[in-house]
């Protein structure tokens, strides 16, 4: 038997020691979910980040108008594979699978989006996450008349390209803080 590996390069502090708001938030998502997504532990040891991710996670990833929230998490599994962000990968693959009821569409996604069952409107979508992820710097007009020709309204193009940047953060802070993806997320949405 091995030891466990630590969730976190970085301190995870007692979540008793945590101000009255953050533990307030992780406990909904604990009680939502039965168990503390690790992101939220190794985030916690810095409350103003803290509250600032999330708020902007928020934002983007919990609104009802738009994009639809299986949509969402296509595009952060999506730019998570590209970004190479297990944690992000695994985590968000699982409310993918829920949210698509669809237990294959993660795993597909992200290996490779291109091979992925998907329809036309979600691959003109991910193909310009793709490039907010990898290459904004060569983002054009066609770009977004692409988008727009597969059914996209302007709104709908904010968040396609705010999620895809926020990700891109997302993945690289989690990437150089080596979090660990919660074993729990591994076989939710599969059966």
């Amino acid at each position: 038997m091995t030891d466990t590996p630590p969730i976190s390069r970085f301190p995870i502090p007692d979540l008793a020691s945590l101000p009255e708001d953050m533990r307030a938030a992780i406990e909904k998502v604990a009680e939502k979910s039965g168990f503390v997504p690790n992101v939220f532990l190794a985030l916690a040891h810095r409350p103003a980040e803290f509250r600032a991710f999330f708020a902007y996670h928020d934002a983007l990833m919990d609104k009802d108008e738009g994009l639809t929230k299986a949509e969402r998490e296509l595009i952060v599994v999506a730019t998570s594979g590209l970004n190479q962000c297990q944690y992000c990968v695994v985590a968000h693959g699982a409310i993918l699978r829920i949210r698509a009821k669809n237990p294959f569409i993660a795993d597909q996604v992200a290996v490779n989006w291109r091979k992925a069952d998907l329809t036309a409107r979600q691959r003109a979508m991910l193909a310009y996450a793709e490039k907010v992820a990898l290459n904004a710097q060569q983002i054009e007009d066609a770009d977004h008349a692409a988008l727009r020709e597969a059914g996209f309204s302007e709104d709908e193009i904010w968040d396609i390209g705010a999620i895809a940047a926020f990700f891109g953060l997302s993945n690289r802070l989690v990437n150089a803080g080596d979090i660990r993806p919660n074993d729990e997320f591994y076989m939710l949405g599969r059966g």
